[in-house]
């Protein structure tokens, strides 16, 4: 994924519409997509409106990357919200937001039993351009090389791809991360450079480690997890770095006994995030659900939906002044996550 983001078309590539950017002298088109080496292609369509942020970046060069930084222009326009599919390559929908009915491995694949070739307990990736398909990974999945592309298989622990302190970049789509009964604490995927796109994660602690660059997650169900003395996140930034889209997914975090948030980006542990785009996502449960700290860059938090009355203490505690938070709205929801009422704005509250 770094070299997807190393010049600022690529990145007006991921947030498109957002705020229809300008930047370096030119105009950032209001539509697009990405199209990750070997995976598939990712769109992030988000209702742009004609308020910019109450602190928008200046245009110019992340002193911690070294990319480029778009600034937001006022001159865009509104445009009406609604419900948007998920339709999987082999024909499953879901009508709204993505639930497991439209995200994972597809009901029916025969899959093949990837041997156990890292110490017995992981399934080793050291070829760059390997493409993992329709496997049963028995334990964890160990990205070494980059340009790995998972699809349509189940991984039982969770993916890494750190070697000699260098994230490898990984595409993942159709798949299963998690094991089918029990509940692991430790987080499904991570740490960065990776591409997830209708991704089932089920029975982790933590759905997504933020802890890299260049990440995009779209149209996946997280369903979390807990053991004793856990601290369960969706998305948790952990010495985060920059570049996050996280587009379209459902995080459910209802019933998790030992949780903490659906988004957990804290200022104590990401003195170098920035740039982080959270759209169309559905989210419910946690201590205060959606918690965004110190981000430096663009804070873009648009069009989100928080189920009502599933948080412990608030919807969310964010530094407003930073993030432009427009266009997010509580709801009730039924037994499919279809949303049934519109309870109000969900407003930015620190």
């Amino acid at each position: 994924m770094r070299r997807l983001f190393k010049r600022l078309p690529a990145l007006a590539a991921l947030v498109c519409a957002l705020a229809a950017c300008t930047a370096a002298g030119g105009q950032v088109p209001s539509s697009g997509a990405l199209t990750p080496r070997g995976g598939p292609t990712v769109t992030v369509t988000v209702t742009a409106s004609a308020n910019t942020p109450s602190q928008p970046t200046a245009t110019g060069t992340s002193a911690t990357t070294g990319k480029p930084q778009p600034t937001p222009d006022s001159t865009s326009k509104p445009t009406s919200l609604g419900p948007r599919q998920v339709v999987t390559p082999d024909g499953r929908v879901c009508p709204d937001h993505p639930t497991a009915a439209c995200t994972g491995v597809p009901p029916g694949t025969k899959l093949t039993e990837a041997v156990l070739n890292d110490s017995g307990q992981a399934h080793r990736v050291d070829m760059a351009g390997r493409r993992l398909d329709r496997v049963h990974i028995k334990g964890d999945l160990v990205v070494l090389a980059d340009d790995v592309v998972i699809t349509n298989s189940v991984i039982d622990g969770r993916i890494l791809n750190e070697k000699d302190r260098k994230l490898k970049r990984f595409t993942i789509s159709d798949s299963t991360v998690g094991p089918a009964q029990g509940c692991d604490s430790l987080p499904a995927i991570g740490d960065g450079e990776f591409t997830a796109v209708r991704v089932h994660v089920r029975n982790h602690g933590d759905g997504i480690r933020f802890s890299g660059d260049d990440i995009v997650v779209q149209d996946s169900f997280i369903d979390l997890c807990s053991n004793p003395k856990d601290h369960s996140d969706g998305i948790q930034g952990y010495y985060a770095r920059s570049n996050l889209v996280f587009d379209h997914n459902t995080i459910d975090q209802r019933d998790v006994p030992d949780h903490n948030a659906p988004i957990f980006i804290p200022r104590t542990q990401n003195p170098d995030v920035e740039n982080v785009v959270m759209t169309n996502n559905l989210l419910m449960g946690g201590t205060f659900s959606i918690q965004l700290w110190d981000i430096g860059g663009y804070v873009i938090f648009r069009n989100n939906l928080l189920v009502d009355n599933t948080w412990d203490y608030k919807p969310a505690e964010v530094e407003c002044a930073t993030v432009d938070w427009r266009d997010n709205q509580l709801v009730t929801i039924d037994d499919s996550y279809r949303v049934t009422g519109v309870v109000g704005p969900l407003e930015c509250m620190g």
